[in-house]
């Protein structure tokens, strides 16, 4: 049935839904790769970056570790440097500081994300939708002919489970992409959470000029 058609013919076979679907996959790869080159540019070794940090403490020059957390653009530094410029206050000042870090950060992280996870949740609906259609455009198409019109019945069937293949090929990566976001958002606000809590016991404990 599809022998010797372009990819544009089979799209056009499916009906209007097999564009939506095309949209929604474009948006979600453009989506991913934003985020998978936003995620690799921003990532930074915590460990070693701690590191950096406490040779600064043992130093006793907090000027320059803030000057340090300043030249990296990375989540964690941007928590670490928001506790350092409150160095001299209490402990409950400190974290609230880094705490609103975080949430700013992981807002930050987490956009675009709910769009991967709405088209992966809704392709397969709006590809069943475009097969029903196609039935219905089918039978319709047999009333018309008369009882001889099965085989018009079953190649337009044939035809709209298009729309269904295609829902399920922009949901599965849809999911798939989704959740990987939500795993490296979830690791990175883990490291911000021990880092923001380092940081604080390092400024609290009389460690800090």
């Amino acid at each position: 049935m599809f022998e010797g058609k372009t990819i544009w013919e089979v799209i056009s076979m499916g009906g209007f839904t097999m564009y939506i679907l095309m949209i929604c996959s474009i948006v979600s790869l453009g989506i991913f790769i934003e985020r998978l080159t936003s995620y690799r540019r921003r990532a930074i070794d915590r460990i070693a970056f701690m590191e950096h940090i406490k040779t600064f403490f043992n130093n006793k020059d907090i000027p320059s570790a803030i000057t340090y957390c300043k030249t990296i653009d990375a989540p964690i530094s941007a928590v670490v440097l928001s506790a350092l410029e409150r160095n001299g206050h209490d402990e409950r000042i400190i974290s609230k500081a880094a705490d609103r870090e975080i949430m700013m950060e992981t807002a930050k992280l987490e956009r675009y994300t709910s769009i991967v996870g709405t088209i992966g949740n809704i392709s397969v609906y709006i590809g069943l939708f475009g097969t029903v259609l196609g039935i219905v455009r089918s039978f319709h198409n047999m009333a018309q002919i008369g009882a001889g019109g099965i085989s018009v019945v079953i190649g337009g069937v044939a035809e709209a489970l298009i729309c269904t293949a295609a829902g399920l090929s922009v949901a599965i990566p849809a999911v798939v992409a989704y959740n990987y976001f939500t795993r490296r958002v979830d690791d990175i606000v883990m490291d911000m959470e021990y880092c923001s809590s380092e940081v604080t016991d390092l400024l609290t404990l009389g460690k800090s000029l």
